[in-house]
């Protein structure tokens, strides 16, 4: 009986494709630990830190001056419905 909890001889634990098999698989086991991490962390996007040169020179919206009040007589339509509803 031995005295440690190998499963394989002690001779095959020094030989070089048993290094070289546990270089492998300290390798892989830290990729795949950078990952995990990796997937867990919130999506950066390069676009956030270029810069706005991207940016578009004039605006796209329904409203090219910015949202405006409906004019005069607005209170009056307002009232009017007021009284209606």
């Amino acid at each position: 009986m031995t005295d440690s909890l190998t499963i394989l001889p002690t001779v095959a634990l020094h030989t070089q494709w048993f290094a070289d098999l546990t270089a492998f698989v300290a390798l892989n086991t830290i990729m795949y630990v950078a990952l995990a991490v990796a997937k867990v962390l919130p999506k950066v996007y390069v676009s956030d830190w270029a810069g706005a040169r991207n940016r578009r020179s004039q605006t796209r919206s329904i409203y090219p001056e910015g949202h405006v009040d409906m004019g005069e007589g607005a209170d009056d339509r307002a009232r009017t419905l007021d009284l209606i509803g």
